[in-house]
This record gives structure tokens, C-alpha cells and sequence, in this order.
């Protein structure tokens, strides 16, 4: 039985070839191992966006969620987009942990900056085996372990080509090594309430604004979590202040010119929480007083779902984050990426989805003059910059197919 049969085929049906495929009369059951923090709606996005992976193209898989971070107000979220998903609590050693993870049929690691869960998967498959594999991470480990360990995997995809090119040269071995995007993208939350409250509030006018992400070099955990500064962090928060004006003065530039010669507004807005105060410091308060009457600095956080909501009436988003762009890319809307070494190598994935164009690395010192030209072009040019993000969500959609078919063969037992 293929699985287009298994999807078409009536309710009977799919609790038959459940009972065939698991044996005890249930669907397949894939744990996802996700969320990996609550201050950052891109790591809260990693989260719903493998779900509404999963659910688009394998919907008679039962997903069972295994948060390593998550808030009453996220889960409350999630919980509103998918009123029917589990959601375990706990650590590895807690029975009722462990007790899903043997029931279940296979462990699925999602999106996010690395192996995350290392540790956790590596005691599971040491204590039972389970089979695993991994949905769009950026991968950078050296150890003979790591190695090791994601060889065990039954497929790793890797949302960035830096990342799969490194895999490879270290020697994993993996039957299934391939680029696939960040989950992310296929985010669809929604709080259109409190958007438009929000908009109506700071006067924002439905296509009428473009929106712009400061970042850190350095995100100052240690600050977001009210911990004490640790010498390490203290050369990481020295460094980053160094770092501000450098890459900071071009997307400001930017946002003159939007604001004088598009005439549009600009909203300032935050990914993770150390980027609200850092959006007044480095973008509000330095702007000609002309410009900064046409800006709306938001000097709150806030989540995944208001967050998209207006970026989804927006015409254009750029600045220093990833998933906001991501976000962005996968609902119809343009965004430029301006990446440097501290964020990895995932910012290579718009080059991966066709988006080298709106890419610009800020350690390189020839592309610090190509930006504000590339964000007049983007909001200018509307309908090209609409058909560049519709080619690049062909391209998402393609390789996420792709994800969920090897995964949908490794639960059926075969070859991918």
C-alpha cells in the first residue's frame, strides 16, 4: 500500500492499515522532539511548522509533542491551532516519557540551530534503540560522537547546504543526507485580534509599511534570562556593542530611504526579547526626526502568532534575524537577509531556495552598500519580488515533500 492509497482510503481503511502498519490497531506515532526555547518566536516556529508539515502531506500520522521548552502562553498557542495534539512534559527519565517514547513508532527530531536534544537522543537509542531521524538543522559538530550519533539516523536533512557539505566531509553516514528547509516556513498561525489592535493603535495601515529586525552578534542570554554575566559573556556583549554601528548603519540607511522615497512606514520590531530595547537604541532613536515620525517602534515582545499576522500585511521585511524571514518567505511575503558568522550558517539557506539576491553577508565589506538598494528593489519592484518568493516556495514545498515521503518510507520500512 502506498501512502497516496493509505490518505485516500476511508475511515476503515486508514484504521486497518494503521492496524497492519503498527500492529496493535492504531496510527503510526511519531514523537517530535521540539521547542527549544520561548524567548524567540523563529524557535517557536521551528515547532508548529513541522506539525503543519507533517499534518499537509502525512495526515494520518498521529504527532506527539516532546517540548524541551515550552510557556503556558505558547502552549496555549499551539494548542489553539492543533486542539487534538499531545503534548508530553517532562524529562527523558520520567516513566510517562519514556513510556511514549517506547510506544511510539519513530522519534523525530525538528528544526533548529543543531542537534539539539543530543544528549536525549543519544541515551535513547543507547537504552532502546529506537530508530530516529532529523527535520532541518544546521549542523557544525566535530566530535567523533556527534559523528557517530547522527550516523544512527535513519535520514538528516539539513536546512542549509553548509551544513549537509559539512556532514559529509566529517563522515556521516546517514542513508538520507539532504537539504531540507527549516520548518518554519511552513508556519500558519494566526491572532488577527490582537495584529489589528496593534496595527490600528500605531496607525499601520495594511500595505502601507515594511517591517525591520535589529540583532546582537551575540544574543545576551545571560541578560534575557536575568543571570549573572559571566566573563565569557561579557567579551560576547563587549564584541557585539563593537559590532553595532557597523552592521546596524546600513539597514538604518535603508529605512530612510523606504520611509522618504516609498513613503512608507516602518515598524521596528522584535524576533527574540533582547531585540526590543536593542530596536530603539540602534534604529528608533537615531533616525532624522522627519523619518522617525513615519516609524513604529515596538517596545514589547510578542509571539509567533500576532508577530506573523502582521507581517502578513506588511509589504517587505528586512533586517539581521532568519526566521522572521523565513515567516515571511512562506506566506507570500518578501524578505531580505543580512547574516554574519555568529549566526551560523543557516542565513546560506536563501541562497539554497533561490533568494541570493536578497542575501548580504555583513562580514563582507563590499555588500554593507548593496542593501538599501536591494530593499528599494524588493518594495518597489512588487510584482518580480512576488515572483521570486513564489519560486522559492516552490522550492521549500518541493524539498518538504521530499522530507515527508522519506519519512513515510521509513515508517513502512522501506527504502527511502
Amino acid at each position: 500500500m502506498n501512502r497516496r492509497d493509505f490518505v485516500r482510503g476511508t475511515l476503515a481503511g486508514v484504521c486497518l492499515a494503521g492496524k497492519v502498519f503498527a500492529g496493535n490497531g492504531r496510527r503510526p506515532k511519531v514523537v517530535l522532539r521540539s521547542s527549544w526555547q520561548a524567548v524567540n518566536i523563529g524557535d517557536i516556529a521551528h515547532t508548529p511548522g513541522v506539525i503543519t508539515q507533517l499534518e499537509r502531506n502525512l495526515p494520518d500520522v498521529e504527532v506527539v509533542l516532546w517540548p524541551m521548552s515550552m510557556n503556558d502562553a505558547v502552549e496555549a498557542m499551539e494548542r489553539k491551532r492543533f486542539p487534538k495534539l499531545k503534548i508530553l512534559r517532562g524529562k527523558i527519565h520520567m516513566p510517562e516519557i519514556r513510556r511514549e517514547i517506547e510506544q511510539c513508532d519513530f522519534l523525530l527530531h525538528g528544526s533548529g540551530p543543531s542537534l539539539v536534544a543530543t544528549r536525549d537522543f543519544q541515551k535513547i537509542w543507547d537504552e532502546m534503540q529506537k530508530p530516529f531521524g532529523v527535520f532541518g538543522i544546521t549542523w557544525n559538530e566535530q566530535t567523533p560522537e556527534a559523528v557517530a550519533l547522527l550516523s544512527k539516523a535513519k535520514f538528516v536533512f539539513f536546512r542549509d547546504s553548509v551544513s549537509l557539505e559539512c556532514a559529509k566531509v566529517r563522515g556521516v553516514q546517514s542513508p538520507v543526507m539532504e537539504f531540507g528547509p527549516d520548518g518554519a516556513f511552513s508556519v500558519d498561525l494566526r491572532n488577527e485580534a490582537m495584529a489589528g489592535e496593534f496595527m490600528a493603535k500605531n496607525g499601520l495601515e495594511p500595505g502601507k509599511f515594511a517591517c525591520v529586525i535589529p540583532r546582537y552578534r551575540k544574543t545576551p542570554y545571560w541578560k534575557i534570562h536575568g543571570k549573572p554575566m559571566t566573563p565569557k559573556d561579557e567579551a560576547y556583549w563587549k564584541y557585539s556593542h563593537s559590532m553595532l554601528e557597523h552592521d546596524h548603519a546600513p539597514v538604518r540607511d535603508a529605512i530612510v530611504r523606504v520611509v522618504r522615497e516609498l513613503g512608507l512606514k516602518v515598524l521596528i520590531c522584535p524576533e527574540d526579547v533582547s531585540q526590543v530595547e536593542l530596536g530603539g537604541e540602534i534604529f528608533y532613536n537615531k533616525l532624522p526626526d522627519d523619518v522617525r515620525k513615519k516609524c513604529v517602534w515596538r517596545d514589547t515582545y510578542w509571539l509567533t502568532d500576532e508577530a506573523l499576522s502582521v507581517y502578513t500585511k506588511s509589504v517587505g521585511l528586512f533586517g539581521l534575524e532568519m526566521h522572521s524571514p523565513i515567516m515571511c518567505i512562506g506566506n507570500g511575503i518578501p524578505a531580505i537577509v543580512c547574516r554574519f558568522a555568529q549566526q551560523t550558517s543557516k542565513g546560506f539557506m536563501w541562497r539554497d531556495i533561490g533568494l541570493s539576491d536578497w542575501l548580504f553577508d555583513l562580514d563582507v565589506e563590499s555588500d554593507l552598500p548593496k542593501i538599501g538598494p536591494a530593499v528599494f528593489e524588493m518594495l518597489t519592484n512588487r510584482e518580480k519580488s512576488r515572483e521570486k518568493v513564489a519560486a522559492a516556495q516552490e522550492v521549500v514545498r518541493q524539498r518538504q515533500k521530499r522530507m515527508t515521503d522519506v519519512l513515510w518510507a521509513t515508517l513502512e520500512g522501506k527504502t527511502p
